[in-house]
């Protein structure tokens, strides 16, 4: 096909050759150099060697001799053996401290842990992510006087992620290996690498907690830490209420006698599970409980449990039958004392019912939630960190009944307090509140009605 007239490209005169030149590269091909990839941090590793896990009177005596010998703040860890065991405890413990050196204590070979409280005394303690360590602790007698959360500094400064390799590798400049975070920890004897990677995670915990603690006092936040600190210092693992209703796929059981079953194999699967000290999901798993619980015809005895497609795991053959005796008691309950989709609670409804069920506290929550974003913003910090999600919802849902605005804030301020929120966020979170509640009664802006169409409807106009 012919190019158009406008398409044609006149011919170019030919350039004579210049001696020595290179012949230019074109767009289509002229190499771009790729950027080097930079280098990975390098790996951080034990600056004092490993020594001898501690599971002796003599060891115990000497590792707390050598921990009040030390000077400065005590970095700990503990290893528990989650997704292997039913208990929460300690199988490892790690310290370190400036003076002192790294110490790994198996808390398994005693009775308590005294001693090491007596020697660590009022020192500070650092820890990473401290409700995951403290409750297991406190069960072996070891409790803080002063402690810092490295990981919880790292939210209220607005770190993305706050893990401990990734501000180990942000702020120090070392790699962290994490092959090993997932083993079975009651494992004994312990394996000399998982030993390495236990003791690295104390290795620079003193290092970390002052370059943290440095940018919090640059951005004004100390203060807040010192607070979220304190409060932590008396943290217990909540209680789970229903806990059988965080079994995976519950969603999908229909019917007030599936629930009951799923409910009662979860509850004998647990008295199982913690007999044994094992996890409650190596016995049957989850998958195992809805399967019974949605069968066509409830499997009250052993042979029709075993013939469900879906019930296995290592314990299905093994607790078969007392799984089908409890199935059994299921089928004979009346209707009312088997459990309900929704369970009842002391706290407000679900925020997606809030526009059905009250209008004004939905609008409340709406311009709370904005003004909390901003607010979140503002200071670089999670939203979850400004107040616990579950406290801002229950004062927005009934809300002090004074609209005087002094003594609004006020009751606010009290009703915050008493839900566990810290001085620093009472004193940036109530304001929003108290607007939110002053403006959520106001009527919103009627919307314009709609302007009649005078066309519609109408026939052909005449020309």
């Amino acid at each position: 096909m012919a190019a158009s007239p406008s398409s044609e490209v006149p011919e170019q005169p030919e350039q004579p050759e210049q001696p020595g030149q290179p012949e230019p590269e074109t767009p289509e091909t002229a190499e771009t150099p790729e950027a080097p990839a930079p280098e990975p941090a390098p790996l951080l590793t034990l600056r004092d060697g490993l020594g001898e896990v501690v599971d002796t009177k003599t060891g115990l005596d000497e590792l707390c001799e050598a921990i009040a010998a030390g000077s400065g703040p005590v970095a700990i860890d503990a290893e528990r053996a989650s997704g292997y065991r039913y208990s929460n405890r300690a199988y490892l413990i790690q310290l370190r401290r400036e003076g002192s050196g790294t110490h790994l204590l198996d808390p398994i070979a005693f009775d308590g842990l005294a001693p090491l409280q007596e020697a660590i005394g009022d020192a500070e303690w650092i820890l990473h992510a401290a409700t995951q360590d403290l409750p297991c602790l406190r069960a072996e007698g070891l409790r803080p006087t002063e402690l810092f959360d490295t990981e919880l500094a790292g939210r209220l400064l607005g770190y993305p992620r706050v893990g401990l390799a990734t501000l180990v590798e942000t702020l120090i400049g070392r790699r962290m290996k994490k092959e090993h975070s997932a083993v079975d920890w009651s494992t004994r004897p312990l394996p000399r690498p998982w030993l390495e990677y236990a003791a690295l995670d104390v290795e620079v915990l003193v290092e970390l907690r002052d370059l943290i603690a440095d940018e919090l006092v640059a951005t004004g936040k100390d203060e807040w830490a010192r607070q979220e600190f304190e409060a932590l210092r008396s943290f217990e693992a909540p209680v789970r209420v229903d806990a059988w209703r965080r079994t995976s796929g519950l969603h999908k059981v229909r019917g007030r006698r599936a629930l009951g079953a799923v409910k009662a194999m979860w509850e004998l699967r647990d008295e199982i599970a913690e007999q044994r000290d094992v996890t409650p999901g190596r016995i049957v798993p989850d998958s195992a409980l809805t399967a019974a619980a949605t069968a066509a015809v409830l499997p009250t005895d052993r042979t029709a449990l075993m013939a469900v497609k879906g019930f296995h795991g290592r314990g299905a053959d093994r607790y078969s039958s007392r799984f089908a005796a409890v199935l059994r008691e299921v089928a004979e309950l009346p209707e009312s004392e088997l459990p309900t989709r929704t369970p009842r609670t002391d706290g407000p409804p679900p925020p997606r019912a809030w526009a059905d069920r009250d209008p004004v506290a939905a609008r409340r929550l709406v311009i709370a939630r904005e003004a909390m974003s901003g607010l979140a913003e503002e200071h670089g910090m999670p939203l979850e960190n400004l107040l616990t999600p579950d406290h801002l919802r229950r004062v927005l849902w009934a809300p002090p009944a004074t609209r005087e605005p002094e003594a609004l804030a006020a009751e606010v301020a009290e009703a915050l307090e008493s839900l566990g929120a810290r001085p620093w966020q009472v004193g940036l979170v109530g304001p929003v509140i108290v607007d939110a509640v002053l403006r959520g009664d106001e009527e919103p802006p009627a919307e314009p009605e709609a302007e009649p169409d005078d066309t519609a409807g109408a026939g052909p106009q005449d020309g």
